[in-house]
């Protein structure tokens, strides 16, 4: 019974370890990565719009 009990322990842990990395890894592509996609975009248009006023 104890045997049991052990590797129900040690599935249960490992399951719960891959389910908050899937967690944490579903979060980073979902708002993360979006937000500093858009903050890059937003910054290369600044960095367009400032060649475009030194050159005019």
């Amino acid at each position: 019974m104890a045997n049991n009990f052990g590797k129900g322990l040690v599935t249960g842990i490992l399951g719960t370890a891959a389910a908050v990395a899937g967690a944490v890894y579903a979060v980073h592509k979902t708002i993360i990565e979006p937000g500093e996609q858009k903050a890059a975009f937003i910054e290369e248009n600044r960095k367009k719009a400032a060649r475009k006023r030194v050159s005019h």
